[in-house]
């Protein structure tokens, strides 16, 4: 082979190697530049916020529906809600996850009011770890919370008394479920209750009893109090699962005369109404109330103040509703 073709050869391979090199160094810039806007973007963006949602009862369906409109306003706020809760009503449990949720130092704290101080004093603990603490559905209001969102429980209990007293010709003992003695929004609701029925001659709360949150329970306080008042002509249930359980316990012992008054919508409580077991039920908003504690801590987290009472509406379930509404 001639040194010619020997130099032209080594040459082309020269070539070669050069090409692939470029090619190679090119790649690898691209990568690098991609990598490099990947980070840029992460910086970017802002960090997911961990919220925690402490329900009175895990599975209670009014809470399930609080949890649902908590997670649609995270999801478009970019935050991410922990729910919990006892799988029965337990305010000594739903101390225990408080205290556990601060310790895990979430971004922000959702849970209901249980009118305790040391569940005010874990509050604090919280605010001191710059932990921000919404009560939603019932008040904790000797505490440090910053805000409180749900009912007006005060009025919604004047709403159920106004309710009641409509019907003057059914005057006479009235028997109470309240859902527990421990929770602040029961104890507003009664409240409100006994304030328009000490007005109203003619009528008068002749015994209340709790039914802890449970249908069961309800239903055996009911049949308890119709069994020692014979004069009762209407029973009051002040949580969701109460109404139910109130017509379940009138059957036992066999009082259909008694007029029943319930709080909130649940299935039971709609069939209830539509077939006339029960007159009317004073309905929350529930999804309402894990929506705008949301939203709030958003404010918050951009650096606004909050009002410290932030009431949802209720709204009156009876059969003229009910069918107007096609239920």
């Amino acid at each position: 082979m001639s040194n010619k073709t020997w130099t032209l050869g080594l040459l082309g391979i020269f070539l070669v190697f050069c090409y692939f090199l470029f090619q190679f160094l090119s790649s690898t810039l691209k990568i690098d530049d991609l990598v490099g806007q990947m980070e840029q973007n992460k910086m970017e963006e802002k960090p997911i916020k961990h919220v925690v949602l402490i329900a009175q009862e895990r599975d209670n369906p009014f809470w399930r529906t609080v949890e649902k409109g908590a997670e649609e306003a995270a999801a478009q706020l970019g935050m991410k809600i922990d729910y919990m809760g006892p799988i029965r009503i337990n305010p000594s449990e739903q101390t225990n996850l408080l205290e556990k949720s601060i310790a895990a130092k979430p971004n922000a704290i959702l849970v209901q009011g249980i009118k305790n101080q040391q569940y005010d004093q874990l509050i604090s603990k919280a605010l001191d770890q710059g932990i921000p603490v919404i009560t939603v559905d019932a008040d904790e209001p000797e505490s440090r919370r910053l805000a409180y969102v749900g009912t007006d429980n005060r009025e919604a209990g004047k709403r159920m008394g106004e309710l009641v007293v409509k019907e003057a010709g059914r005057k006479g003992g009235i028997g109470v479920i309240i859902g527990s003695e421990l929770a602040e929004n029961q104890q507003l609701r009664l409240e409100g209750f006994r304030s328009i029925i000490s007005n109203t001659p003619g009528f008068e709360i002749v015994a209340v009893r709790s039914s802890n949150i449970s249908r069961i329970q309800s239903a055996k306080q009911t049949e308890a109090m119709l069994n020692q008042y014979a004069g009762i002509q209407t029973m009051v249930g002040f949580s969701s699962l109460d109404a139910a359980g109130i017509v379940e316990g009138m059957k036992v012992t066999n009082r259909a005369d008694v007029r029943v008054y319930g709080f909130d919508d649940l299935e039971e409580t709609k069939q209830g109404i539509a077939h006339g077991a029960i007159q009317a039920s004073v309905v929350q908003q529930p999804q309402e109330i894990g929506s705008k504690a949301v939203y709030l801590l958003d404010e918050f987290f951009k650096g606004s103040s909050l009002p410290v009472q932030n009431f949802t509406t209720t709204d009156i379930l009876d059969k003229k509703t009910s069918e107007i509404n096609g239920e």
